[in-house]
């Protein structure tokens, strides 16, 4: 892959993680602006890393976005606070495995799945938040057992 290219899709991955954490940081969320930058940018850089093995023997470059799954629950479990019946962090959870995906999708060069995808997670994350407090309050929850994070 040339350098120009490279530098092309994990850009995009970095830019992607930046609209996507601005929400976030906005909102003063645990894991923002610099946490879902650098989780879609690492996420790109590990895939490119895969696609130079690319049609050697014995290489199954999907392996890595697999990986790239599985290893970043880990962050996300790392955001996700629990006490008694209250649980925060739970979107801010599936917010960075999504900048994972969104990474992913950068590094692959699907710029337009990338920048429908991004538009779509911070629509959810803009606009449900007020949806849910409305359901909430329209069904009487009192919302001791969930707390909006």
């Amino acid at each position: 892959m040339e350098l120009l290219e490279f530098a092309f899709r994990i850009g995009a991955a970095l830019l992607a993680g930046l609209f996507i954490g601005m929400e976030r940081e906005i909102h003063n969320k645990n894991a923002g602006l610099k946490t879902n930058a650098l989780v879609s940018l690492g996420a790109a850089v590990f895939v490119l890393t895969s696609l130079a093995f690319a049609g050697d023997d014995y290489v199954d470059t999907t392996r890595v976005i697999g990986q790239v799954v599985t290893g970043i629950g880990f962050i996300g479990a790392g955001v996700i606070l629990h006490k008694g019946t209250i649980v925060r962090g739970l979107t801010t959870a599936a917010t960075v495995w999504c900048s994972a995906g969104a990474g992913c999708l950068a590094a692959i060069g699907q710029y337009a799945e990338l920048s429908v995808l991004v538009a779509v997670i911070v629509f959810v994350n803009v606009v449900f938040n007020p949806v849910d407090k409305f359901i909430a309050k329209l069904f009487g929850h009192k919302g001791d057992d969930k707390v909006d994070d």
